[in-house]
């Protein structure tokens, strides 16, 4: 059976209604990893007896990949599958995929077997039960060439967001609350940890083994790590002053009145020094410039606290329309 949605292809296959886990698999151009990745899947499903699907989500991809799946959901019943009818990228291959899974508890994973299903899942669910919210796998054995980029990238992630992890942007599990808190952007699969930090979610960390790619080669190049270093700061921009944007504009604005203010005074000290001097009235104008500009600074920081306590309702709204949605629990008769 084939249901359309939007830019989507969902053949629907049979599993669980309510399954503890749900496992994230995107895909783009991964011909001839699909079936072997499928069957280590079904191997761990099967020896660790877990309730588990698996949301495959096809981006866009140029190959034989779809057809692939394809074949895989009519062998495997937990195989659910979505396509983008062309790339729009990870992120949003998350958005796609995280709005169908079902299970209590989510896992990525990638399609290229770059890491081995049979040994991550249980290292994961293992520490996760530990009691964190968030569990990151931290390659070990990497020689990819992009091991001294992904260093200072990790680095630089740690200091600004106190994350401690050693590894941002590889395999993740985290409990359905968490997932329900995401709200990515444009490229923000990579700031999953961040953001889940900034949040107050527990974070835990498990080393995992690195394995080379066989079929196929990396969508992610070299030309990427510059735009991740500037998407890195702003998303610590919009972590720490989203909900406060008045601390940002009304500390600027307060910053240039401040300024100009106290050019004025010198100038005023100036004039009645030397009188007749002409000669500082650029800076007079200047100074009139800068006061103008912290008082439209602080204009723009009343409507963005607008816009705020109006996104805050809306979150409230979306807490309270899921809450409905969710089943309630049976508490049994009363005595």
């Amino acid at each position: 059976m084939q249901q359309t949605i939007a830019n989507l292809q969902v053949p629907v296959s049979i599993s669980a209604p309510n399954p503890y886990l749900s496992v994230f698999i995107p895909a783009r151009n991964e011909a001839g990893n699909i079936a072997p990745l499928m069957e280590k899947l079904a191997r761990t499903f099967r020896e660790h007896a877990l309730d588990a699907e698996v949301i495959f989500v096809d981006d866009g991809s140029a190959d034989a990949t779809w057809q692939e799946a394809m074949i895989a959901a009519e062998q495997y019943p937990f195989l659910r599958l979505l396509r983008h009818r062309r790339s729009f990228g990870l992120t949003e291959a998350m958005r796609t995929g995280f709005r169908h899974v079902r299970g209590d508890v989510v896992i990525f994973l990638p399609a290229d077997l770059e890491s081995d299903p049979e040994e991550d899942i249980p290292k994961l669910l293992a520490k996760l039960n530990e009691g964190y919210d968030v569990v990151a796998g931290w390659r070990q054995g990497r020689n990819d060439g992009k091991v001294l980029a992904s260093r200072i990238y990790n680095a630089v992630s740690r200091a600004l967001f106190n994350v401690q992890a050693h590894d941002m942007n590889w395999i993740k599990a985290f409990r359905r609350e968490v997932l329900n808190d995401l709200h990515l952007r444009s490229d923000w699969h990579r700031f999953i940890l961040h953001i889940a930090s900034e949040k107050g979610y527990t974070l835990g960390e498990v080393p995992v083994n690195f394995y080379p790619r066989q079929k196929g080669k990396s969508n992610f190049g070299f030309a990427r790590i510059p735009i991740s270093f500037l998407d890195v700061l702003v998303v610590k921009f919009l972590m720490t002053f989203s909900r406060k944007p008045m601390l940002f504009f009304g500390g600027l604005g307060a910053l240039a009145i401040l300024a100009a203010v106290f050019i004025w005074l010198y100038l005023t000290v100036l004039y009645f020094n030397t009188p007749g001097n002409m000669q500082q009235r650029p800076l007079f104008t200047f100074a009139g410039f800068i006061f103008v500009a912290g008082i439209l600074l602080f204009i723009g920081g009343f409507l963005a606290e607008l816009v705020v306590s109006q996104g805050d309702r809306l979150e409230d709204l979306e807490q309270e329309l899921r809450a409905r949605e969710s089943p309630q629990p049976y508490h049994g008769a009363a005595e």
